[in-house]
């Protein structure tokens, strides 16, 4: 279900591998003809990824790293003991039509798409139900009824402040939407493990968070829960890690997420610059708000992550220029009061309030980064979901 190196369905490495990725720290490396070269995305304990044509996969293969030069050094040797080039092996444009030619044939296609109705008889056997609403299936693992509907008016609510918010991920720059978005196997020890299991799903058929992306309970416990996201407020940590402040405890993400919410606590995410840079991804949205994540402030964002909050009814602020959270001496361990007027507009900004530990106060302006009077108007009504699903019922 879905593609295989480019959202970790490749499978799991040599165990003795892993050992030594695990207790020497080495960086472990492949080569790829996808399209994602995320740290992860191909395995957990894969740190660097390299994209490359299919020919050149093999030509790395052959030669077992990619510390190599390859237009001197030799990927091997044949059997006579001479040293084999990538200049030997590549396929002149002439070698490559002959394959094509001798090898796509029109009576592929036809055998395949001209039974595609009636060859797979394990999916004709699937008996599905009529009606206009689907019959959600409480027990399933693979598919529920998400909440974002929960509450949801027939009007456009009110505008409402941010107030006593903490802080639930303090992040540096560069956070891609696979630090935030599940993708890839889904780790041992984790709180969607945790939640499968008390399903009755066996390790053997956890199978991945790409093939479980249609129940947001499998989701929400996997967002910001990429093994290579360091959450400052939890220093020396890798993973999905946050410090509870209502605890003092370091937890899962998740866990924590949810103790905020029992307490009626929204949260806010401080990051660095080019938050949600990677590929579009709508759950690293979705889990956000999930979450309750009410705002973002960043000191720069990716273009389309930006638009995804705001789509999801979360609010993207953005710290004014030269500043960020370390500049402004933030810990994380504040609680934050973002007054929000009735009036806000793309354009305009909002002061935010962040009171220490210690009981005093830190002030600072931040830029709103609703970036046209229709991105206002998703956020005003809590989404893209809930606007559409509002003019639907107006209309």
């Amino acid at each position: 279900y879905g593609c295989t190196t480019c959202i970790g369905n490749s499978g799991p490495i040599i165990p003795a591998v892993q050992e030594a990725v695990e207790s020497s720290d080495v960086v472990l490396t492949s080569v790829l003809s996808g399209n994602r070269n995320f740290e992860g995305r191909i395995s957990p304990h894969v740190r660097a990824n390299y994209l490359a044509s299919p020919p050149l996969v093999v030509a790395y293969a052959l030669a077992g790293t990619v510390d190599i030069d390859m237009a001197t050094e030799p990927l091997g040797e044949d059997e006579a003991g001479q040293p084999v080039y990538l200049k030997d092996l590549w396929p002149t444009n002439e070698d490559v039509q002959s394959a094509v030619t001798a090898s796509v044939k029109r009576s592929i296609f036809e055998d395949e798409y001209g039974v595609v109705f009636d060859a797979n008889a394990a999916w004709n056997a699937i008996e599905g139900s009529g009606g206009d609403l689907y019959e959600w299936n409480p027990s399933s693992t693979y598919i529920q009824e998400p909440p974002f509907f929960v509450g949801i008016t027939p009007e456009e609510p009110s505008v409402e402040s941010i107030h006593g918010a903490r802080v639930l991920c303090l992040l540096g720059d560069t956070v891609t939407t696979d630090h935030i978005s599940p993708a890839g196997a889904i780790p041992e020890d984790s709180p969607t493990t945790a939640y499968l299991e008390s399903n009755g799903v066996v390790r053997r058929d956890f199978n991945s968070y790409g093939s479980r992306r249609g129940n947001h309970e499998v989701m929400m416990r996997g967002t910001f829960g990429n093994i290579r996201l360091k959450n400052q407020l939890a220093p020396g940590t890798e993973g999905g890690w946050t410090m509870n402040l209502l605890t003092g405890e370091v937890t899962s993400i998740y866990d924590a997420a949810m103790h905020y919410q029992e307490e009626n606590i929204p949260l806010v995410v401080l990051t660095g610059s080019e938050y949600g840079t990677g590929s579009s991804r709508d759950w690293a949205a979705k889990g956000t708000f999930l979450l309750g994540v009410k705002a973002v402030i960043a000191t720069s964002y990716e273009r389309i992550h930006r638009s995804n909050l705001v789509g999801m009814g979360v609010l993207p602020l953005q710290f004014q220029e030269g500043q960020s959270w370390r500049s402004l001496g933030l810990s994380g361990q504040e609680t934050f009061d973002i007054s929000v007027p009735d009036t806000i507009a793309s354009g305009s900004t909002l002061e935010v309030v962040a009171r220490k530990t210690d009981g005093s106060e830190l002030r600072f302006v931040t830029d709103v980064r609703l970036d046209s009077p229709v991105e206002v108007r998703y956020w005003r009504n809590g989404g893209i979901l809930h606007t559409v699903l509002r003019d639907m019922a107006r209309a």
